[in-house]
């Protein structure tokens, strides 16, 4: 029943809460010369979500349903070169014929040398609440996420603390993506929330994908990163050596 629920109320995040998204206050961004794009509007109308690496390239994962062709530039909401797309977290062979399985929404971005926040990148920005440090963490999976837990997220509506009510596979409708989990919480979602960052018990846990009756849904972080190849950063400069101009570290600043 809940899977059905999924497959007719499951609509894209940049899609679906069109109304919604119109009929709320966003909260301010982050000055768009600010230099950390994890949890920053890229463009609108989808967010940066966590840094990791893939081999030795720092990247900046993202929502698959916001995308371009892997290889294609991509430029921040200021016109700015901010790096490439890579692929999405696909699931082969997808045993759901004629659909796209996504162990998470999820994509990335390698960066542009010149848009690696070098001291960084174990930081992710959290509306009004500022940036929160992603040391000693670990990324979470489906299966570490309970209904009750407690969630953080932000996105174009800003901060939101709010509740996972549930979990379930969701085949969309409207998109014909197949995700084996997604994480129902009863946060608003609204246009333009899309590849927000959601921490569950304070831990990384997810990117924002979906609507469900104007509510947010998000699919599980730790199943993304597997299937990209993926390690999240929970270092400064995620275990690489930085280059000798990069800038150091910034005093944290709360949008």
């Amino acid at each position: 029943m809940r899977l059905l629920l999924a497959v007719l109320a499951g609509l894209v995040v940049c899609v679906g809460a069109l109304a919604l998204g119109r009929a709320l206050e966003p909260s301010p961004l982050v000055d768009t010369d600010y230099r950390i794009m994890a949890g920053h509007e890229i463009a609108f109308p989808c967010f940066g979500n966590f840094y990791a690496r893939h081999g030795g390239e720092v990247v900046l994962t993202a929502v698959a349903h916001c995308n371009g062709p892997e290889g294609t530039r991509v430029a921040d909401g200021a016109g700015r070169l901010l790096g490439t797309w890579g692929p999405v977290a696909a699931i082969t062979p997808c045993l759901e014929p004629g659909h796209r399985c996504l162990a998470s929404d999820m994509s990335y971005i390698v960066l542009a040398p010149d848009r690696i926040p070098w001291g960084s990148l174990d930081r992710v920005l959290m509306g009004r609440t500022g940036s929160r440090d992603l040391a000693g963490t670990r990324p979470l999976s489906c299966a570490d996420i309970a209904v009750g837990d407690p969630i953080d997220v932000t996105g174009h509506l800003g901060y939101r603390a709010a509740t996972v009510t549930g979990q379930a596979p969701n085949l969309n409708a409207v998109d014909g993506d197949y995700f084996p989990c997604i994480v129902y919480t009863d946060a608003p979602a609204a246009v333009g929330d899309s590849g927000g960052p959601v921490l569950v018990r304070g831990q990384p846990a997810g990117i924002t994908s979906r609507s469900f009756g104007g509510l947010l849904g998000f699919t599980p972080l730790a199943e993304g990163l597997d299937a990209l190849g993926l390690t999240l950063c929970t270092t400064p400069d995620c275990d690489l050596v930085p280059p000798a101009t990069a800038s150091p570290r910034p005093s944290a600043s709360a949008p």
